[in-house]
């Protein structure tokens, strides 16, 4: 199993990237969230995760091992394959699907492409124990209920704007003051929307 490569950024694009490691050029397929975290220099490391299929050996690369570690979780459940998991690793970090999971907030998987209802329940139901505590062993809090944030959502939906835009600027107004009522929510999002 290949676990890590260091080497010599060859080729950069938002899908894959080509690392040569003593002269070896290896291609692997990354998410959009490593491909934003990857840095400038030409010298970088990726954690890897080899599949093997009948037809090819695919590498994946990750910035960190939390995201290597939710994409494996990922791609144990039914119905979900690495292209999937990569195209949620694009939409969401590592911590979002963490906490979307624990918080059984179905739109947010949903609104990932091609995650339908039922696996996205599926993700929930498999994945919710085994992701609890995946950060350096800190639980993440279980919400009570995603009422207000849900309100907000809905209300910013009726307004006119895109449900994925406005989650995004809704969960950093929540972590920013998680007593924040709905009417404060809307009133900062329509700020920065």
């Amino acid at each position: 199993m290949i676990t890590q490569i260091k080497g010599k950024l060859v080729e950069k694009n938002p899908t894959l990237v080509v690392i040569d490691c003593n002269g070896i050029g290896y291609e692997i397929n990354i998410s959009l969230h490593t491909f934003s975290d990857l840095p400038s220099d030409e010298n970088i490391k990726l954690f890897t995760h080899l599949q093997v299929r009948e037809d090819a050996h695919i590498l994946f690369g990750f910035s960190t091992v939390l995201e290597r570690t939710v994409f494996r979780y990922l791609i144990s459940v039914s119905g979900i394959g690495a292209s999937t998991a990569r195209t949620m690793l694009s939409s969401l970090t590592p911590l979002q699907i963490q906490q979307a999971i624990v918080t059984e907030d179905v739109p947010t998987i949903q609104g990932v492409k091609g995650i339908g209802l039922k696996t996205a329940q599926r993700v929930i139901i498999e994945l919710k124990d085994k992701i609890n505590t995946l950060q350096d062993g800190e639980e993440i809090p279980v919400k009570k209920s995603n009422t207000i944030k849900e309100e907000t959502l809905s209300a910013l939906e009726v307004l006119g704007y895109s449900r994925k835009a406005s989650q995004k600027v809704v969960d950093n107004l929540i972590q920013g003051n998680p007593d924040s009522t709905v009417e404060e929510l809307i009133k900062g999002a329509l700020n920065k929307l």
